[in-house]
């Protein structure tokens, strides 16, 4: 039984772009931007994957003809990395090619710990093919993550960092909030270091006054760093943020394969849960 969408519509945009759009611009209006996330993983049909790859390119289209300030964001699942690494790596290349041709960029999510090695993999030649046209996420809460940042941060790579969102075995991730949020702060403060504009991707209370505080002592303009959060959450904070002039994006998913996303934003705080249960309860 497929679950009703208003149960994921706090944090899923609409099922489709035309649904999504709106909410786009009213965020443009505070001046806040977006990433716009067409939602969807684990592709295992050559075809599927074609057709997903297909979507991207329409997106691009779309957010042109909309005249919104947004990227994208994609995952290579999507773009079929079950399937084959090139074979990947060929629908990526074709989207990054329109996204070069209209001057768009592209964000590679991060997905589970299984694929971080193929995904930086891909990056790295995708990175040497596109240059500012790619960008990936890190995940802090990953035991590997400091040797990435030092390596793709030496690249000159756009980097999103954010904590992690999937379930990983403490041989692997860190377990504990604590040293998560630790980690979070080393890795931040070296991006801020070697890189141009980092993009800090956190709701995280602590975190958030931890990043403005440490950029004000350090004298870091606020043009050199991004705040990042995802639609849905926190937007009165982005909204704020903005106000006082800091750059501020909101990831902003939309489409029919909304399921593990929503699932995953569930299972992140129980917060979540209570809202649902609460839309619920009053519809």
């Amino acid at each position: 039984m497929k679950l009703p969408f208003f149960l994921a519509s706090r944090f899923v945009a609409g099922e489709t772009l035309d649904q999504a759009i709106p909410k786009v611009q009213n965020l443009n209006q505070k001046g806040i931007s977006v990433t716009l996330d067409m939602l969807g993983e684990n592709v295992t049909s050559r075809t599927m994957a074609r057709e997903a790859t297909d979507g991207y390119i329409s997106l691009i289209h779309g957010i042109e003809e909309a005249g919104l300030d947004s990227t994208i964001s994609i995952k290579l699942t999507m773009l079929g990395l079950d399937i084959g690494p090139e074979f990947c790596r060929d629908n990526l290349f074709r989207l990054l090619d329109v996204a070069r041709k209209r001057d768009q960029f592209v964000r590679i999510d991060m997905e589970g710990s299984d694929y971080t090695q193929a995904t930086i993999d891909i990056f790295r030649e995708a990175f040497g093919n596109y240059g500012s046209h790619v960008g990936i996420v890190i995940q802090a809460y990953l035991h590997r993550s400091k040797q990435d940042i030092d390596e793709l941060s030496a690249m000159g790579a756009d980097i999103r960092l954010c904590k992690g969102a999937y379930k990983e075995p403490a041989k692997v991730a860190l377990q504990e909030m604590p040293a998560i949020r630790e980690a979070f702060k080393e890795y931040a403060a070296k991006l801020l270091d070697s890189t141009p504009c980092p993009r800090m991707a956190t709701h995280d209370d602590q975190l958030i006054e931890w990043l403005l505080d440490y950029t004000e002592d350090q004298k870091i303009d606020k043009a050199r760093f991004e705040v990042q959060m995802l639609y849905g959450l926190r937007q009165e904070t982005m909204e704020r943020l903005a106000a006082q002039g800091y750059n501020t994006r909101i990831y902003v998913p939309y489409g029919t394969m909304w399921l593990p996303y929503f699932k995953r934003r569930l299972t992140e705080r129980k917060e979540n849960i209570w809202f649902v249960l609460s839309t619920i309860f009053k519809s």
